[in-house]
């Protein structure tokens, strides 16, 4: 009898650790994977060390405190225009990335489709492929990355269950506006799809790009799943500390998944995140986003001199560059290169697509320190590469 394939052997460990781990062997500058060396504000630090010696070390309720899930609904209430319940709305999860599982996991089948925009994110592709679903792919260009309405009619099945938004996107930078959500959002509701959307990089906004989310449609707010966490804005990537705004109706589900595959988050990380939620003013946010333009400068000014002509991200804290004067025959045989010749780690565009389409990109992570961005940015203007 054949054997039928085991369902890990559709995950793969990603190209962003793979490159992580290369950078390590040379001792090199890792703008790879996508976590910030920034230092953590002592209001939060303060606060998970009074929750870890005060005690609060053991299981939370599956859904998260209720001090957290109360802040969250504040936060979404002032910042993305969302109206959530703490208690009917709102599920505290180990990480945006569970959070993303635990959806999918509730609302599919094996073989249901859900749409996803190219590039896109691995972790949300593997995802899918772990739980045996099938993407269809549609493919935005640079440099404005927009949305064609008709090609995404042509990708909807029987099967199709729902479409990932990643606003501000990992890895293009892409930030989507508000046209163009609500035109999404529509679409989804003539074709009965949910709309699950990653914001994890919202705060991260340059040039005056502004963060919409749909959930804060309320004609469409029945349909919309939000996805988010503090690991980015907070430099707290190791907490695992994310949520998901959804429906009441689903709450309770999603939420018994999480608890079956991560019983909750850690329970004195909740408490620091808390604190940060409620003490950081909007001074914090906006010195967070202009240090960030700050730092995307330095790196797109050297890459453009070096010969890897950048596509300026809008948001989130990556840049995708043009990396076709670097020797070699594939996207990772470049990345490869240019780590050899720089000890600078970056993603192969191969990461991002489905095929071919991202052989001649790679790309690079700027959430570092200015001293780290300045050294990187020194090292790439000597090794200039030229067609």
């Amino acid at each position: 009898m054949k054997q039928k394939p085991h369902i890990a052997s559709n995950v793969v460990q990603s190209e962003i650790r793979n490159m992580s781990i290369e950078c390590a062997k040379v001792n090199g500058i890792n703008l790879s994977q996508g976590f910030s060396d920034t230092d953590l504000h002592p209001v939060i630090r303060r606060a998970a060390q009074a929750a870890i010696s005060a005690g609060h070390n053991h299981y939370t309720r599956y859904d998260g405190i209720p001090r957290l899930r109360r802040a969250i609904a504040k936060k979404l209430a002032q910042y993305n225009g969302i109206q959530a319940d703490p208690d009917e709305n709102i599920v505290v999860t180990s990480g945006s990335t569970a959070a993303l599982f635990c959806v999918l996991f509730a609302l599919c089948q094996q073989n249901d489709e859900v749409i996803v925009f190219e590039p896109y994110y691995g972790y949300h592709l593997n995802t899918l492929f772990a739980l045996k679903l099938k993407p269809k792919y549609h493919r935005l260009e640079a440099p404005e990355w927009g949305i064609d309405l008709k090609k995404l009619e042509a990708l909807v099945t029987s099967c199709t269950r729902a479409i990932i938004v990643n606003t501000p996107t990992n890895p293009s930078g892409k930030v989507f506006s508000e046209a163009e959500l609500r035109a999404l959002c529509e679409f989804a509701r003539r074709h009965n799809l949910y709309v699950i959307t990653d914001e994890i990089y919202e705060y991260f906004l340059y040039d005056g790009a502004t963060h919409v989310s749909p959930g804060s449609f309320t004609d469409h707010a029945s349909r919309v799943i939000t996805i988010s966490g503090y690991s980015k804005t907070f430099s707290i990537t190791g907490w695992r500390i994310g949520y998901l705004v959804c429906p009441a109706h689903l709450t309770q589900t999603i939420g018994f998944v999480h608890d079956l595959m991560y019983v909750c988050a850690p329970a004195p990380l909740q408490t620091g995140v808390v604190e940060g939620i409620d003490k950081l003013k909007r001074r914090f946010y906006l010195e967070l986003a202009t240090s960030y333009r700050r730092k995307r400068d330095i790196l797109c000014g050297a890459l453009d001199e070096a010969g890897l002509r950048p596509i300026i991200p809008a948001g989130a804290y990556y840049v995708l560059a043009d990396i076709s004067a670097i020797e070699g025959d594939s996207s990772k045989a470049k990345v490869m290169r240019l780590l050899k010749d720089t000890k600078i780690a970056a993603v192969p565009g191969m990461a991002f697509y489905h095929d071919k389409a991202g052989e001649n990109l790679a790309r690079f992570c700027f959430a570092k320190r200015d001293s780290v961005l300045l050294k990187a940015a020194r090292i790439l203007r000597k090794n200039r590469y030229s067609s």
